[in-house]
């Protein structure tokens, strides 16, 4: 294994990684419960439409749907994994304790970043415009897609808050 890949953080007894670790559970039951149902309803979709010449109207919505909820399911996981792309060549050369200060501002930065990404979002769905929207094929309330962005968001703010702390409480040791 290459050890410049960083492990996720596990085995830690504090609350927030515990809840992060919870969280991940969830995020990948759910993960895969939803890719199978898109696995099956583009695979029905495609049978129905080219052997039975009956193509099915919801399909292409439910799909649509099911992947934007991938989507930030997989985006908060992949901050948990730490699987993100990074180019590392300059920290690589710098001393630890200046490595730790550099990953505490970027992981502040990023969780800045979600908190306004998730009040503007909660904003929006609760505005009239989308609180009231329904879907055109399967007339589902449009919240109900749209809040994959807030869920994602919280969740991928859980999993970078839980490696800020593990980062202040081990000093940067694995940086």
């Amino acid at each position: 294994m290459n050890e410049n890949i960083k492990r996720p953080i596990t085995g830690e007894t504090g609350i927030i990684q515990s809840i992060s670790n919870g969280v991940s559970r969830i995020e990948k039951f759910l993960a895969a419960i939803l890719m199978l149902a898109l696995a099956i309803i583009v695979a029905l979709s495609v049978a129905f439409r080219y052997f039975l010449n009956s193509p099915l109207s919801w399909s292409g919505e439910v799909a649509v749907f099911l992947l934007i909820w991938i989507s930030f399911i997989g985006g908060s996981l992949g901050l948990k994994t730490k699987s993100q792309a990074a180019v590392t060549l300059l920290l690589d050369y710098c001393p630890r304790r200046v490595k730790m200060w550099i990953a505490v501002f970027s992981q502040v930065f990023i969780i800045v970043f979600l908190v306004l990404i998730l009040l503007y979002t909660y904003t929006w769905i609760l505005s009239d415009g989308v609180a009231f929207q329904k879907s055109t094929a399967i007339l589902l309330p449009m919240w109900i897609p749209y809040s994959a962005v807030p869920i994602g968001l919280t969740f991928a703010c859980i999993h970078v808050l839980a490696q800020l702390v593990h980062i202040i409480k081990t000093k940067g040791a694995e940086l």
